[in-house]
Formats: structure tokens, sequence, C-alpha cells
């Protein structure tokens, strides 16, 4: 975490630039600290959502989990809407936003699974519960309300809650764009605002998923501290159409987790986490070759 002086008035960068004294920008602003802020909703919501859910029956558990995958779905379908975005439209054409989309999500998806961050991301998940969790709660099976054992270990239990919170969390648009707003000083807004959302779904997800959704905070940290930084060194880099772009393909892959939280299919949302930085490469590309 750093302290600096950061402003958004264009007259700021352009003397910054041209070398001359800074006079009247002294107003400290903490780089970091939505990301900051997301971290400990995340963290206090899991543990208030363990609290609850060690009180409520299974049955309960897993409709709150379906609740979760049917607003993961609708998140996504509204992220969807970007496709019309006029930047994104005007500078791929109005068939070409789908295409870029599919683009990201094919390139994406090949990259991801033959650098196997699923599987790495689940490896962390389940060493994370080996070094933090006692060795009774990890070879403990979830039961049906009737009795019968699911075939759900503590362990399985444990990365499902870590891997699928993270995805959910980091996805999203606002972790994007709140990290740039964050990072190039234009205050915390967005991320306060993705603080409390997160903060209230992990008291949702931990209350049936238990302690892995906590440990969810560490890669957030990780991935929205390292667009802080990128924002606070670069600026605001990134062009509306390419910010459509990416909103776009992150609506498809909130898709794929909400289809996860419901049991309907296993989507390997994590190998197709490249997309989100394909899309706006290829927006740009594309906008080139159109002139």
């Amino acid at each position: 975490m750093r302290v600096r002086a950061i402003q958004t008035d264009p007259q700021f960068w352009k003397a910054a630039r041209g070398g001359r004294p800074l006079r009247g920008y002294a107003e400290p602003v903490i780089v970091g600290l939505g990301t900051l802020l997301n971290i400990a909703t995340i963290v206090v919501g899991a543990a208030i959502g363990v609290l609850i859910g060690n009180r409520l029956p299974e049955r309960t558990n897993r409709v709150v989990t379906d609740a979760l995958g049917l607003i993961t779905i609708v998140l996504g379908g509204l992220n969807l809407v970007a496709l019309s975005d006029p930047d994104f439209v005007g500078a791929v054409g109005a068939a070409g936003t789908f295409l870029v989309v599919i683009g990201a999500l094919l390139i994406g998806s090949i990259v991801g699974s033959l650098a196997g961050i699923e599987a790495r991301l689940e490896r962390f998940g389940g060493w994370l519960q080996r070094r933090f969790t006692r060795p009774a709660a990890r070879d403990a099976r979830v039961e049906h309300p009737d009795g019968a054992p699911l075939a759900l270990t503590g362990r399985d239990r444990f990365i499902t809650g870590f891997v699928d919170a993270s995805l959910v969390f980091a996805i999203g648009p606002l972790a994007i764009l709140g990290a740039f707003q964050d990072g190039t000083g234009q205050g915390i807004d967005q991320l306060a605002l993705k603080a409390t959302l997160d903060g209230f779904a992990s008291i949702a997800f931990a209350a049936s998923l238990g302690w892995g959704v906590a440990f969810s905070a560490i890669p957030v940290g990780i991935w929205q501290g390292l667009l802080t930084v990128l924002a606070f060194f670069l600026g605001t880099v990134m062009s509306g159409a390419a910010i459509a772009a990416l909103t776009a393909t992150g609506g498809v892959l909130l898709l794929g987790v909400g289809l996860r939280l419901l049991n309907v299919r296993a989507v390997s949302v994590a190998d197709m986490l490249p997309a989100l930085i394909a899309a706006p490469l290829l927006t740009i590309g594309v906008q080139a070759l159109l002139g």
C-alpha cells in the first residue's frame, strides 16, 4: 500500500510529464484502499456466514446456493448488454462485438486449459484447506437431510467455496473498473460498492460452502491489487470499447459460474480467464485494422 498525492485534474498530469513544480496538489490518497476494504468485507462476511451456516439445515444451505447461482446468471446476462455499447459497436461494428467475445473466449479457453489454471486454483485451494483446517474437518462428509451421504467431503466443500467465490468476486466489471478508478486517484466509490455487495454475497456463500469463501479474498486481492498498480503507473489506458468487450466477456464467464453453482455443469470457468485479457486486445486490434 502506498500513500501518494494523486489527482485527476489533466493539468496535474500535464505538469508532471513536463517536469514543472506541482503546486496545490498535496491531498494524500491511499492507493489500494478500495481493495483492502474489499478483502476485509469478504473475510468478515464469510465469518458471519460460517456462524450462520452451522445453525442451518443442509437443505436450506442448498437453497441458498441455488439462489446465488440464479443471481449470478442474472448478473452475467446484465453484463452481456455491453455487446450493444455504442463505443464497442463503433469500434468493431454491430456484428463484430459478438465475434470479438467469441474469439476472446476461444483464445482464452485454449490458453487457460493449456496452462491448467483451473487445476492450479483447485490445488491452491486444497493446500489452503490442508494448511488451515483441522484434520477431522477435511474428511467430514456433508450429509443429505434424509441421512444419505453426498459425494462432498470437507475438502471438496472448501475448494468449491474457494474457487467459485474467487471467480464471482474477481470476474465482475466492478473489480476492473473499480481498481482502475482507485489506481488513478479518482476515489474508491466503485470498489466500496463492490466491497458491500461481496460482503453480503460472502455471507450467503459461506453459509453453504464454509471457510473456503474467506480465502477467496487472496486471489481477489492479488487481481485487484495488480490492476490498481497498473492503473497507478499507466493511468486510464483502456478505451470505452475495450472496457465494454471485457465486461461482455466477463458476463459469459459469470453465466458459467452460475451453472457451476446450480450443479448443472462444472464449467471450467477459471481456464477461460485469459479471455478477459484477449477481449480488450482483440477490440483494440480490430479497431486499428478498421481504421
